[in-house]
């Protein structure tokens, strides 16, 4: 067992990282932006200027935001500068109202809402807000992470300036993590301080529930369901993971009011990181410390790869969160650590070049094959069965096998990223 130091650490982040978040967490972030800015100017604006790194335009583009039937960032900025609270974080809208939507879309018609590009270097997560109301003006920027603020000022007068390193500070904060470390971690901390991780079980699977009831996005999740899908996919555990987690992602990109619980900014890679793992988990009929020692693993994992491939880049984040479940899985099947150290570089052969094009719907449809991906890594491992370092980018230690993935997905991808971007941006 690791020392109680290093628990506290792992669990500190683990908070940190896993919260809830209503909505796609890039346009709810930009809402969070413009709801500081709007608060320190402190009155309603009728002009606001935001400017945003390509990934965060990227990702905020084409998707639904909760409760009001529209998609994209117009209405996400115009309901953060009139109804949002920075105190609620990635639940900034939490407080939607009909009223208070109508207000939103009359608002876009009636004030100057401009959304660019930041130009220059940037943090691949940035967000600049200004707001202006007659000769007043006020500015918030988050930098590194979705709710890392660390620029306002208004009318020229700073209020707290933490640029210049803050991000990377928070960042160096943190416990640099390895897999020997999230897997002892995962597996023999004391069961009463990683219970709390079951709150991801409570948020993800009602997301899933409450998905069913209507019709998201491209409604993935309730195809799954039918006759016609049984038939082919058959009713089993299998086809139950991927319709538990695909209709959780549908609700969430297709504008459901739902909160999820976020893995390192992402709802999608939460619900990926934790659907399939309960799921199994309860079909399979394993205990609650089985499911809840499984959900860490996912979740830890999950965070520990994000740690060196940034919050946002050009590899899809459901390869990141099925490689999470497919280790929670593993566990689940009885997987010791050379098993699960198996799966995850399975995982890497399969899914390395899966590119993110923006949060959408069709998220769903990704969030699938990684799913199906990591099903068949765990099967496989527990097996006996790996691809070995003479294939691909996989190596036969399971750290430097992450790296090879992450350093491809933040580094040697960038110009798939740029293209992408182009590509979203003329059509």
């Amino acid at each position: 067992m690791l020392e109680k130091n290093k628990r506290e650490r792992i669990i500190a982040l683990v908070n940190k990282e896993v919260v809830p978040a209503i909505g796609c967490t890039e346009p709810m972030a930009v809402a969070l932006c413009t709801a500081k800015a709007a608060t320190t100017l402190g009155k309603r604006p009728d002009r606001i200027e935001v400017l945003l790194s390509p990934n965060m335009l990227k990702n905020a583009m084409g998707v639904g935001i909760p409760g009001t039937g529209m998609i994209g960032l117009p209405i996400a900025v115009s309901l953060g500068a009139l109804i949002g609270k920075p105190e609620y974080e990635l639940e900034v809208l939490k407080d939607l109202t009909p009223d208070s939507l109508e207000q939103g879309k009359q608002y876009i018609k009636n004030a100057e809402i401009n959304i660019k590009l930041k130009q220059g270097d940037v943090d691949k997560l940035y967000i600049e807000v200004s707001c202006y109301a007659g000769d007043a003006q006020a500015t918030a920027i988050i930098s590194g992470s979705h709710t890392n603020f660390v620029y306002a000022e208004r009318n020229g007068e700073v209020v707290f300036d933490k640029r210049g390193g803050a991000a990377g500070d928070e960042a160096d904060d943190d416990i640099q993590l390895n897999f020997p470390m999230v897997y002892e971690f995962a597996t023999t901390a004391p069961l009463d301080e990683i219970s709390f991780i079951l709150k991801t079980k409570e948020y993800n699977m009602k997301a899933a529930e409450l998905s069913i009831k209507g019709n998201y996005g491209h409604c993935l999740g309730k195809t799954m369901d039918r006759p016609l899908s049984h038939g082919i996919f058959g009713n089993n555990i299998f086809s139950h993971i991927i319709s538990r987690t695909a209709s959780a992602c549908d609700a969430r990109m297709g504008g459901a009011m739902i909160p999820v619980m976020s893995n390192s900014g992402s709802g999608n890679q939460g619900i990926c990181a934790t659907n399939p793992v309960v799921v199994y988990a309860l079909e399979n009929e394993n205990t609650e410390e089985e499911m809840i020692r499984a959900l860490m693993l996912s979740h830890l994992t999950a965070i520990y790869i994000k740690q060196s491939l940034g919050k946002l880049s050009a590899l899809c984040g459901c390869v990141v969160a099925s490689t999470g479940s497919s280790c929670g899985i593993t566990y689940l099947m009885g997987g010791d650590y050379t098993r699960i150290c198996n799966s995850v570089k399975n995982m890497v052969a399969n899914l390395t070049g899966m590119i993110c094009d923006g949060a959408k719907p069709s998220c769903a449809l990704k969030i699938s094959s990684g799913v199906s991906t990591a099903l068949l890594s765990a099967l496989l491992s527990m097996e006996g069965k790996c691809v070995t370092s003479a294939e691909g980018i996989v190596d036969d230690d399971v750290d430097k096998c992450i790296h090879n993935l992450t350093s491809i997905g933040a580094d040697a991808m960038r110009a798939t990223d740029d293209m992408v971007l182009d590509i979203m941006t003329h059509k």
